[in-house]
């Protein structure tokens, strides 16, 4: 086989381990190096991966499964969430007893419930295939009553993957953060986790080498990995073998808590969408990996355009160090989105808001990583036709963007909505609801036109006074894979 047909098909085999898999169509000619356009296939095989939800007895928790109808998928297919392996009875941790399933998804379409209660709720382990795998969607929603972390805490369930980027970790004296570490495959995975600070690189040995057995979920407190009480601390995990899914849980003794997702890739310029209008506070946290400081402009995209925060009109991020910057009020009632751009020279970036709601002892905290574009579409599980917030920012240009809100998990019919969000604004948008609702819908989001979209979605409860809150972002579900089609007879080649 020639070196172009191999690079041709490692590189499709490499596209499909992380979005999923699709299937490489036979060419017809035989012969011809006639290369057409790039077919969209859904994937056929989906992984995700839920953290163990709370160390709490006091946490209630509950999953949503959904799988939006996707063309071009065949009839057949399955989904699955199962627990993670628990432990042998003489103690082991390399033989695991067999999961039993959680929560079995229902036709694409129509969401699917299941909850636990608990600190011994395990974590998850999903494989979606056929027609339920392109854009499968899980979430999983946590009330604490009391205690440290209190409040709200939701988290989208991740696909594995070998590097994650966390800005907006902690060792402060009021905080608690964890690592969670899933390994959804027969064997063990190797983990290093390094810290940055405000003066850079926490050097340290404990974190290198982190074995996380097959099927199982370890949970690695951040405190024991350095003796520094930083308040603003970068996380980086990187598997050395094998793949893992990693969230880190930030728990609060005064400001509750809830999970930090993982910012998106490194790039010149990031979008957190979705700050509330009642946010007490926001804080940005960011992080260079490179050798080059970075300039970064800071604007808020507002319902009425971009505005720079005054006061606060750059940021200067130091190669290596993380830097935190207190931006109080920023969104002063208004829904809005804070976007970075480089002053001058383009340097990746990581990073993510910390957001407060509330007063005085009546305060809860959520998280905004840099996320990506919504792309094709993108979808979130478990809303009701109270406590749900959908805010849409497009940066450059103005977009058009169909919503969907799916069935109901115990009825409903589905509905759509169009919206415009003009160039450089956010919009907190008025949901649709489906029809006859009984229990909580999947809300799909799909840019019709226009510039790129980006998205977050809020879920709300207000227990005792205190405005409980948990915010996801909506990145692309790549639900579908690009082919390239061509006319060149690759079994021919093989015999070469």
């Amino acid at each position: 086989m020639n070196r172009t047909t191999l690079s041709f098909l490692a590189g499709v085999a490499a596209l499909a381990a992380v979005t999923g898999f699709a299937e490489l169509k036979t060419p017809a000619a035989p012969g011809t190096h006639t290369a057409e356009a790039a077919a969209q296939l859904p994937v056929e095989r989906t992984s995700l991966l839920c953290p163990a939800p709370s160390t709490s007895d006091l946490a209630d928790t509950s999953y949503t499964s959904f799988t939006p109808v996707t063309t071009g998928t065949d009839d057949s297919g399955k989904a699955e969430l199962q627990a993670a392996g628990e432990e042998s009875g003489d103690g082991t941790s390399s033989k695991k007893k067999p999961a039993k399933p959680v929560l079995t998804p229902k036709t694409p379409g129509t969401p699917a419930t299941g909850d636990s209660s608990g600190a011994d709720s395990p974590a998850l382990l999903g494989t979606a295939e056929g027609k339920y795998a392109p854009g499968w969607t899980v979430q999983e929603t946590t009330e604490v009553a009391a205690g440290n972390g209190r409040g709200l805490q939701g988290v989208n369930c991740t696909a594995p993957d070998t590097e994650f980027w966390f800005p907006g970790a902690s060792t402060s004296a009021d905080r608690t953060d964890y690592v969670n570490l899933t390994n959804p495959d027969d064997s063990a995975a190797v983990v290093d986790i390094d810290l940055y600070g405000k003066d850079g690189d926490l050097k340290s040995t404990v974190g290198e080498g982190i074995t996380v057995e097959p099927h199982a979920d370890e949970p690695i407190l951040l405190s024991t990995l350095t003796d520094d009480q930083e308040t603003d601390l970068t996380v980086h995990v990187v598997v050395r073998s094998g793949r893992v899914g990693a969230a880190v849980q930030a728990l609060d003794a005064k400001l509750g808590g809830d999970w930090l997702a993982a910012s998106t890739d490194p790039a010149g310029s990031l979008v957190m969408p979705g700050i509330p209008k009642d946010a007490t506070s926001v804080r940005l946290i960011a992080f260079t990996p490179g050798d080059s400081d970075a300039d970064l402009k800071v604007r808020l995209s507002s319902p009425t355009g971009m505005i720079t925060p005054a006061g606060h009109e750059t940021v200067h991020v130091k190669a290596g160090m993380t830097v935190g910057v207190d931006l109080g009020d920023v969104t002063r009632g208004d829904p809005g989105s804070l976007v970075l751009t480089p002053t001058d020279q383009s340097v990746p970036v990581v990073a993510a808001l910390k957001v407060v709601r509330g007063k005085g002892s009546k305060q809860e905290t959520a998280f905004i990583p840099a996320t990506g574009a919504v792309g094709t579409r993108a979808t979130a599980a478990d809303n009701s036709s109270k406590g749900s917030t959908l805010s849409l920012v497009a940066p450059t240009r103005t977009a058009t963007v169909k919503v969907t809100a799916s069935a109901g998990s115990g009825g409903g019919t589905p509905v759509s909505k169009t919206y415009t969000i003009k160039a450089g604004t956010t919009q907190d948008v008025e949901l649709p609801v489906p029809g006859g609702l009984k229990g909580t819908y999947a809300l799909t989001v799909e840019p019709q036109s226009g510039g790129p979209v980006y998205a977050a979605r809020t879920l709300s409860a207000t227990e005792e006074g205190v405005p409980g809150f948990t915010i996801q972002t909506l990145p692309d579900d790549r639900g579908t894979v690009s082919v390239p089609q061509t006319d060149e007879d690759l079994s021919v080649l093989q015999k070469k």
